[in-house]
Formats: structure tokens, C-alpha cells, sequence
């Protein structure tokens, strides 16, 4: 019996593929960049359709990211739906971590490390490859630093599909072994995320792979409209209202792109209202790999590629494809951008566990130690309201804190040994 949830409520209100760079215009199809000056695409709407999207609706909805279909270019119907139901992650209020950070306004961290392999990545792969099932492709892959991996590998494994992800050979092991108990083929190459990602617009290319979709290849347009579920649901979260300052940690570039759009949105259609004053969008990278923050401070829209380092490997792309879009949206709306080396990343992990019961990965610890960066420089205003962003689970990235903790005590099992250990005081 089919509930009146499940019952699509929308048509799609996606019309073609748009350049960001020229403006030109294509259909809706399996295509990544511009024909006419190769620049990126993204997905276009009507907006009088978008603008047929109520509060009551979405309300109304699945308690994933499918409840905003009418916001997205695919799965309006839920029969045609590649996903494992990422979303309405936790909004977590982190009242002592900004008592610790000199913050007289509420801060919230938004908790993606719940969903279901523990990354944000959940959102952008459900709706890239139920674009790719409707396109018809019969193999699914990625480029992938980790998370995307994981992702992609899981979600194929429900829906029956093949998989084959391709990933840096010296990735972390636990991230390694989260994609591959899938039983997809996993692909490791002897190079860095760049090498990875070259390689696979190359397949894409030829007759092998001409029935595999890579979700940030040339399903990317589709792919991209996932990470505005974020900023749907920080605005739900808080009531239908957007927060005067944000902290993204950057990879790509994309997710900090994507939740000020999913910001503009909401106000184009009439489901928020803008804050007084806008709102300001921050950018978080490793010292390690820190392009985009790096052309930021020199004043320059010149994106020098580096050669990845540190840590915090999910945010090791060096080449940054959306890095010039992120420094346009963080200058339009006043922000910032900073980053992090990796002893302030691991305190930064430890920090946000203490005062929020939060365990982030790498990326996270990125975000956080940013975070504190950006009120002492005076960058970001502690007096007004606060959310920043934690795009995945900890128990992926162990090795960073792994010799900073441990036992407080070791004991024998008897109240003598537990005494003069001080377990009692």
C-alpha cells in the first residue's frame, strides 16, 4: 500500500544545464562541462515552479533529504530513487565551545557524521545516481579521497548496481575498508587525489566506461545539487530562518558553493527570509592543502594548484575545480577563509569532542580550529548566530588523535589498586 508520503508530490522543476562561466545553456543530460567554453555546468530551475514549495510540504515529507525533492533536479518519485535516506542530521547546539571561543550568540555544530556511512557525501551520491539510473547507466564509480567512496560503494550495494571507486593508494585504512566490505571493486592508484580524478575523466572517455557513471564526472551537475540539502535543513532546523555566519570546510570548493545557493533559494522562493545584513560564508582548509584560501589572503582570483599534505586527507584536492566559485561567494557575502596545520587540527578534534560529545574526522577538526582562528583575528563575530559544519564520522580518521589519548588510569581489579591508582579521589 503506497502512503500519501510516497506518492510523488512534484514534478521536476529542473529545465537545462547552465555554464557557470558563459551562461550557456544545455539539456538536462550526463554532461559536466561547457561546450562552448568548457566551464562547469550546473543545474537551472523555473523558479514559478520551485516557488510552488511550501513549508507545509516539506514539512510533510520523509525525514531525509527527500522531503526538499521539489527543490532538487531528480527523485520526485520515490520509485525511481537510488539512496540510502541521508539526512535531517543533528543541529547540534554548542553552548561550551562557544563559551570557550568568547560567543555571546547561539553556535551550532550541523552534524553530518550521522548519516548513513557517516559522511555528507550520502546526500550529493543519492541524488547523483538516481540522475544516473534515469540517464540508464548500469555501473557506478567515483574519484574519491574517502567518504565519496564509502558512499558510492554503499549505496550500489543496495541497489544491486556495480560499482567501482578509485581512490589514493595511501588513504586512510579505516576509509579503505569502509568502501571495500561492499565487495565493489575498489581501485587504488599510486598518486594523489588530482592523479585519481584525472584518470577518471580519461575513462570516461572511452567505450568501456561508456555505461558507468562517475557521480563527480559527468554526473557532477546532479551530483553538486546534493550538498544544498545542508542548507535546507540548518534552515528548517532553525525555525525557517538562515544563520548570520557559516564555517565550510573546503575540498573542491563545491559544498561551500552549494549551501549559500540552497541559502539564495530559500529567499528567491519565499521560504525564508534573509537575515539583516545577509549572510557571511567562511571557507576551512589544511595547511596541507590550502589553495583556495592561500589566493584569498594574496587578493588574487589565481588558484596556484598544490601538492596535498597533512592529515586531513578528505580535503586534499589540490586542484580545486570549484575554487574560484568559492572565492567569489565568500567576497560577496563578507566572509573569510583561513586554515589549519595539523597539531591545531587534532586539537581542534579533541576540542569539539569535549564540549560538544561530537567526534569529528579530520575535516572537521579543519572547521573547528578555523572556527577559533576567525574570532581572534576578528574576522567573525561572536555576537552573532553561528553554524559550523562537520561532514564526517571520526572513527574514520583514528590514526590523528590516536597517540594523544587513551586510558586515564589501568588498575588491578580490586578497591586497593583502584584507591592508590587515584580512580577514587
Amino acid at each position: 500500500m503506497t502512503s500519501t508520503l510516497d506518492a510523488p508530490l512534484y514534478t521536476t522543476a529542473a529545465r537545462h544545464l547552465v555554464c557557470r562561466g558563459c551562461g550557456a545553456q544545455f539539456p538536462l543530460a550526463p554532461q559536466h562541462a561547457c561546450f562552448e567554453c568548457f566551464g562547469p555546468l550546473e543545474v537551472g530551475y523555473d523558479p514559478a515552479a520551485l516557488r510552488l514549495v511550501t513549508r507545509a510540504q516539506i514539512e510533510a515529507g520523509p525525514a531525509n533529504i527527500w522531503r526538499y525533492a521539489g527543490l532538487l533536479p531528480v527523485g520526485q518519485d520515490p520509485a525511481t530513487r537510488v539512496s540510502l535516506n541521508p539526512g535531517l542530521t543533528p543541529l547540534v547546539r554548542a553552548a561550551a565551545l562557544g563559551a570557550e571561543l568568547g560567543f555571546t550568540a547561539p553556535l551550532w555544530v550541523k552534524d553530518d557524521s550521522a548519516n548513513p556511512t557517516h559522511s555528507f557525501k550520502d546526500r550529493v551520491v543519492s541524488v547523483a545516481l538516481t540522475a544516473a539510473k534515469g540517464f540508464g547507466f548500469t555501473r557506478f564509480a567515483c574519484a574519491s579521497t574517502g567518504n565519496l567512496a564509502n558512499s558510492v560503494a554503499a549505496h550500489s550495494a543496495r541497489a544491486g548496481v556495480p560499482s567501482m571507486v578509485f581512490i589514493p593508494a595511501d588513504l586512510e585504512p579505516g576509509k579503505i575498508l569502509t568502501t571495500a566490505v561492499y565487495d565493489g571493486d575498489v581501485v587504488a592508484i599510486d598518486g594523489s587525489y588530482d592523479d585519481v580524478n584525472r584518470l577518471c575523466s580519461e575513462l570516461t572517455e572511452t567505450d568501456e566506461f561508456e555505461h558507468t557513471a562517475f557521480v563527480n564526472v559527468n554526473v557532477r551537475p546532479f551530483y553538486a545539487e546534493g550538498s544544498k540539502t545542508l542548507g535546507y535543513e540548518v534552515a528548517e532546523q532553525l525555525g525557517w530562518r538562515i544563520p548570520a555566519q557559516v564555517v565550510i570546510p573546503m575540498a573542491s570548493g563545491e559544498l561551500l558553493t552549494k549551501v549559500d545557493k540552497a541559502f539564495s533559494e530559500l529567499v528567491e522562493v519565499g521560504l525564508v527570509e534573509a537575515p539583516a545584513g545577509g549572510w557571511k560564508v567562511f571557507g576551512a582548509q589544511s595547511a596541507g592543502c590550502n589553495p583556495i584560501a592561500t589566493a584569498l589572503h594574496a587578493g588574487t582570483d589565481t588558484i596556484t594548484p598544490v601538492k596535498p599534505t597533512g592529515i586531513a586527507k578528505s580535503l586534499n584536492i589540490g586542484d580545486p575545480a570549484a575554487g574560484p566559485y568559492a572565492l567569489d561567494t565568500v567576497r560577496r557575502t563578507g566572509g573569510w577563509m583561513d586554515y589549519a596545520d595539523d597539531d591545531e587540527i587534532r586539537a581542534a578534534i579533541r576540542q569539539l569532542a569535549r564540549t560538544t560529545g561530537v567526534f569529528a574526522e579530520t575535516a572537521g577538526g579543519v572547521t573547528v580550529a578555523v572556527l577559533g582562528k576567525l574570532v581572534r583575528s576578528g574576522r567573525l563575530d561572536p555576537a552573532a548566530e553561528t553554524v559550523v559544519f562537520n561532514t564526517g564520522e571520526g572513527l574514520k580518521t583514528l590514526d590523528a588523535v590516536a597517540d594523544l589519548v587513551g586510558p586515564t588510569y589501568r588498575v588491578k581489579p580490586s578497591l586497593r589498586a583502584a584507591r592508590e591508582a587515584g580512580v577514587l579521589g
